[in-house]
């Protein structure tokens, strides 16, 4: 009987020594502080950038898994989805939101909540869009990162016509429902004028759109196309690429993955610098720094990437003062 209370002593001291551990972890798991990542685009699509991101995190003494957890949530080229995706994962109790893809994911990620941290990455100017106070100084619960994507149309166009000096008229091919895009393509026309270049603007914010987009731009003898800057059209960066090499039209994009994809040239941020700049801020925030007291980044160098092979497709000699000047060259 001894021996069996003795042994029964045993097992329970032997269950509780294992027990503690895994106690312990399971409250370490939960007391984990969570970024809620929300994405316009797809997973596919947000790899590299959120890879970007983690590196930033890491910067800042946080890895995913170890010290800090990230619930991601993607949009799907669904920007109606993302006031939900913020709501929810403001319900969910994340330490920090990260809206990332755009003003209107950061508008919808303010709108709800004013007490979590917000870390945005946009392209507008964070200001005008109701973002934050100013620059230097943001007050309230968001910071981030600006590209200032929608102020670089008319640096775009110039770029463009130096490439394809004849090419009149240009198109703009912009999302209406990403409320960057009507600045960015006034930024165009205001340029234009000075070059004496015709333009016109074409709307797409779906799939089934673009190919009525590329119906008008035959119907306008479009001669070359700058398409904007946002989300969907970099997902669906082959498909347009591809329509844009079927009628010989040059296109001018934001950043160097559509350039990769089959775009003749971009000029733009380094997007994934952007991310990684926007993971270290979350870090800074899990460390105890206040949104209202960190500066919105902004980015230092803007990159031209020229494809020689679709120059080459397209019958095109890049000039020598674009190639000097390139950043880098897709052979």
């Amino acid at each position: 009987m001894a021996s069996y209370i003795g042994r029964r002593k045993f097992l329970a001291t032997l269950g509780a020594a294992v027990a503690r551990p895994l106690a312990a972890r399971a409250e370490q798991q939960s007391a984990m502080p969570v970024i809620g990542l929300v994405r316009t685009t797809t997973p596919e699509d947000s790899a590299p950038l959120i890879a970007a991101f983690r590196q930033g995190l890491g910067e800042s003494g946080f890895v995913e898994g170890r010290n800090v957890a990230i619930e991601y949530r993607y949009a799907l080229n669904q920007i109606d989805r993302l006031p939900a995706l913020m709501a929810e994962l403001v319900k969910r109790g994340v330490t920090i939101l990260a809206a990332t893809g755009g003003t209107i994911s950061a508008r919808a990620a303010k709108a709800a909540t004013t007490t979590v941290p917000i870390v945005f990455t946009t392209g507008d100017d964070p200001v005008r869009a109701g973002l934050v106070a100013s620059l230097n100084r943001p007050g309230g619960n968001a910071t981030g990162v600006s590209v200032y994507g929608a102020r670089l149309g008319s640096k775009r166009l110039a770029l463009l016509h130096e490439m394809v000096p004849s090419a009149s008229p240009i198109a703009i091919l912009v999302n209406p429902t990403n409320p960057d895009s009507e600045d960015e393509a006034k930024d165009i026309q205001d340029a234009a004028q000075g070059l004496g270049v015709q333009l016109f603007v074409v709307r797409a914010s779906k799939a089934d759109d673009l190919d009525s987009a590329f119906t008008t731009l035959a119907q306008h003898e479009a001669r070359a196309v700058i398409i904007g800057g946002d989300t969907f059209f970099t997902s669906r960066r082959s498909q347009i690429s591809l329509s844009a090499a079927r009628r010989s039209l040059p296109t001018m994009w934001v950043t160097r993955i559509e350039v990769e994809a089959g775009g003749l040239m971009s000029y733009g941020a380094n997007i994934p610098n952007v991310y990684r700049q926007a993971g270290v801020y979350a870090g800074q925030i899990l460390k105890g720094a206040k949104p209202a007291n960190l500066p919105v980044q902004l980015p230092i160098k803007f990159d031209l990437v020229i494809n020689l092979q679709t120059a080459k497709a397209l019958g095109l000699t890049v000039p020598d003062s674009l190639l000097a000047r390139a950043d880098e060259v897709i052979e």
